[in-house]
C-alpha cells in the first residue's frame, strides 16, 4: 500500500512534498500524467530532492515522433527497460545523431541540446533522469498533457493546442523548436 499526500500540484500525490523523508513507491504509483500517446509516472522531482534531478518513467505505443525540444539548464538521461526507442540528439555544434535504443541501452543529451524520441515498438519504456542547476521539469508532463489516475495508456493521445507549447519555456526549462528538421536517415 502507498501512502498518499496532499499537496501544492495535486489534491492526491503518492510522493511527499516535504524533502528529506524518506518514501517507497509501489511500481506505477507515482503522479501519473498523459502527453502525447504515453504515460509519464514521477517517482521523484524537485521537491524530494531540493530541485537537484528527477527520476521519472514514460511508456507509450509506437507513435509518432516526440516534438524537437530543449533543456537550457537541464541534462537528461534515457534508459531503455522495455521496447525500443529511437533518440535524436543534435550538440552545440549541430551536429545531429540518432540512435535505436533497446533495453538496457543508455542515451545521454547534455543542456542546450536539441532532442527528440520515437517510440519503436509497442510498450516501449524509458526510465528518465533530468538535473541541472536550472531546477527540474517533472511538472511540465502534467501541465502540458493531463493528470490522470489510470494505471495505463490514454484511450486517445492527448495532443496539446499548438498555444500550449509556448507557455511551458517559462516554467519548465523545455523549449519547443518547431520546424526543427533532423537530418539523419530516420527510417
Amino acid at each position: 500500500m502507498t501512502i498518499e499526500y496532499a499537496t501544492r500540484y495535486r489534491r492526491a500525490s503518492r510522493i511527499p512534498a516535504e524533502p528529506g523523508k524518506p518514501y517507497f513507491i509501489e511500481k506505477g504509483e507515482g503522479d501519473r500524467a498523459h502527453l502525447f500517446g504515453d504515460l509519464v509516472t514521477v517517482y521523484a522531482g524537485g521537491e524530494q530532492t531540493g530541485n537537484m534531478f528527477n527520476f521519472f518513467t514514460c511508456e507509450g505505443p509506437k507513435g509518432d515522433l516526440i516534438p524537437a525540444h530543449l533543456h537550457s539548464d537541464t541534462y537528461e538521461v534515457f534508459y531503455v527497460t522495455q521496447g525500443a526507442v529511437r533518440l535524436f540528439a543534435e550538440d552545440t555544434e549541430g551536429q545531429q545523431q540518432e540512435k535505436l535504443l533497446t533495453p538496457g541501452d543508455f542515451g545521454f543529451v547534455p543542456a542546450n541540446c536539441p532532442h527528440a524520441y520515437r517510440m519503436e515498438r509497442h510498450h516501449s519504456q524509458i526510465v528518465g533522469v533530468a538535473a541541472g542547476p536550472g531546477g527540474t521539469f517533472e511538472r511540465f508532463f502534467e501541465s502540458l498533457g493531463a493528470p490522470t489516475e489510470q494505471l495505463g495508456l490514454p484511450r486517445e493521445p492527448l495532443v496539446p493546442e499548438e498555444e500550449k507549447f509556448g507557455t511551458v519555456p517559462r516554467r519548465y526549462d523545455v523549449r519547443f523548436l518547431p520546424g526543427h528538421r533532423w537530418r539523419t536517415r530516420q527510417p
